[in-house]
């Protein structure tokens, strides 16, 4: 075996291990969690905005 051979074993071992171990449910949470987070960071920020040009004014 060629050296390059052996890293793409070893890569693909890598990945195809770590796809068995994350399952569907895991992805989902992942997805909810990041979906979440960015709903709540886009209303503090357009908050804040909010608050502070009504403060100016």
């Amino acid at each position: 075996m060629k050296l390059n051979d052996i890293r793409i074993s070893a890569v693909g071992g890598t990945i195809a291990s770590i796809w068995a171990s994350v399952s569907v449910g895991d992805v989902l949470q992942t997805v909810l969690t990041a979906v979440l987070g960015t709903l709540a960071s886009f209303a503090t920020s357009r908050l804040l905005g909010w608050w502070t040009k009504r403060k100016d004014t």
